[in-house]
């Protein structure tokens, strides 16, 4: 049995989540995002609060299910987190001439290639640069914001050697030994 599907999701004040058949949507402060429900999940919502039940067909599908509950509980709690705080993620560029500047929907990023790379930003996704070596990403969509962050790295990740590159502001690069002479 899963443990994260068996806590219930308080829903804060100000946020509306309504469930028409497999279809969960939640409206916000920030916007209006949704999502699918797996059909063995029964979601329910009683006095502000959701709760996350599961329909067994077969003894043998009962892991499968409750493993379904606990991602579909996940996915809520960001849907709903979403809507109203949004999510960031920070990105630091780390070497000689590697910067970052915003021009309206392109970020514009210079990683010593030969030429600048300009990257078309998704329509709800906004991007800031407090600082020529730094990116934060934000949105209301978890997973785009992840993706976002994870395509911009994949420019120039970082390399082992001078740790040189695109990285998340957390992340610790595992640093080798250069060749003896």
């Amino acid at each position: 049995m899963s443990r994260v599907a068996k806590s219930p999701i308080t829903i804060p004040t100000g946020v509306e989540v309504t469930i028409t058949g497999n279809l969960m949507s939640a409206k916000g402060k920030l916007g209006q995002l949704s999502m699918n429900i797996h059909s063995c999940v029964v979601v329910t919502n009683t006095d502000n609060e959701l709760s996350f039940d599961i329909t067994i067909s077969e003894k043998k599908e009962q892991k499968k299910t409750w493993a379904q509950a606990g991602t579909v509980r996940t996915n809520t709690a960001n849907l709903i987190q979403g809507v109203t705080e949004g999510w960031e993620k920070k990105l630091t560029l780390i070497g000689v001439g590697y910067r970052a500047k915003i021009m309206g929907k392109v970020l514009d990023l210079t990683l010593g290639f030969s030429h600048p790379i300009n990257y078309k930003l998704p329509e709800d996704i906004t991007v800031e640069t407090p600082s020529q070596t730094e990116i934060v990403i934000k949105g209301m969509d978890k997973q785009k914001v992840g993706q976002v962050a994870a395509e911009i790295r994949a420019y120039r990740p970082p390399e082992p050697y001078k740790g040189k590159g695109v990285r998340y502001a957390d992340e610790q690069v595992v640093r080798k030994e250069a060749k003896k002479k």
